[in-house]
C-alpha cells in the first residue's frame, strides 16, 4: 500500500464521534485525530506489513492514527537512539506512549539504555515511556538474567513519589511485570514493594500496595523466564 493509500484508508474508517469516547472515556486527548480504534488499525498494520520507511512518512503526516500506525509497522531492528529521541519528545497521552514503547522500543537494541535516560525525565509521558519499556521489556526479551530487571529497582523505588496519574502508574506496572516473570524475580520485587510502601507518600503506598497484592495474590500465574534455566527447576 502507498501512503496515499493508508491515509485514504484511515479517512474512511474516520469516525469524530470516537474521538470524543476516547477522551471521555480512557483520558485520551489526542491532536489532530481522526477517530479509528486500535483494532481498525491492527488490522491495517498486517494487511501493510513491516516497512520503516513507510512508517516514518506515516509519523511526518502528524495525523495521530498514522503515528500509531507508524508504531505497529516500523521494524525495531532499524531503530536509532535520533529517531527514538524525535518520536518520543512528541507523546501526547498514553496510548501513543504505550503503542510504541510496547511493540517497537522494548524490542529494540536500545530498550536499556532508553530506559534507564527516560525514568529521570521531567515531562509526564517522557517518563512513562521509560517505566512502560521496562513492563514491556519482562516479555520482549525472553532470554535475559535476572540481573538486567534487578537494576530497575532502584529506579521504580526512586520514581515512586511521583504523584503523576500516569508515571505512578506505569511504575507500578514495571515492578508488577518483574515481579511475575519468574518466581525469584517475583520474591525480590515483592522485597522491593515492601521497602516502597514504608515511603510516607501517598503515590508510592498505591504503587506498592496494589503491587504486593497482586504479586501475592492466589490467582497469580508467575512465568518461567528465562527458560533455559526456570524450566529445569
Amino acid at each position: 500500500m502507498t501512503l496515499k493509500e493508508i491515509i485514504n484508508k484511515l479517512h474512511q474508517l474516520a469516525d469524530q464521534k470516537k474521538v470524543a469516547y476516547k477522551q471521555k472515556k480512557f483520558g485520551i486527548i489526542a491532536n489532530n485525530a481522526l477517530g479509528v480504534y486500535q483494532k481498525d488499525l491492527k488490522e491495517l498494520a498486517k494487511e501493510i506489513g513491516k516497512n520503516s520507511n513507510l512508517a516514518i512518512q506515516l509519523f511526518d503526516t502528524n495525523i495521530y492514527e498514522a503515528r500509531i500506525l507508524c508504531s505497529k509497522i516500523y521494524n525495531p531492528k532499524d531503530l536509532t537512539v535520533g529517531v527514538m529521541e524525535k518520536w518520543v519528545s512528541t507523546f501526547e497521552n498514553w496510548e501513543i506512549c504505550d503503542s510504541f514503547c510496547m511493540g517497537l522500543f522494548a524490542k529494540s537494541q536500545f530498550a536499556v539504555l532508553k530506559a534507564k535516560e527516560w525514568t529521570l525525565r521531567t515531562k509526564e509521558f517522557e517518563k512513562r515511556a521509560g517505566f512502560t519499556i521496562i513492563a514491556a521489556y519482562c516479555m520482549a526479551d525472553k532470554k535475559a538474567s535476572n540481573e538486567a530487571y534487578e537494576q530497575f529497582f532502584p529506579i521504580i523505588k526512586n520514581a515512586a513519589t511521583d504523584e503523576r496519574i500516569y508515571v505512578k502508574k506505569a511504575v507500578n506496572w514495571a515492578l508488577r511485570s518483574i515481579g511475575k516473570r519468574n518466581k525469584d524475580l517475583n520474591k525480590k520485587a515483592i522485597a522491593v514493594a515492601e521497602e516502597i510502601v514504608a515511603i510516607d507518600n501517598k503515590a508510592a503506598k498505591w504503587i506498592a500496595k496494589d503491587a504486593i497484592r497482586e504479586l501475592t495474590g492466589e490467582k497469580l500465574k508467575v512465568l518461567d523466564y528465562p527458560r533455559a534455566i526456570y524450566r529445569k527447576k
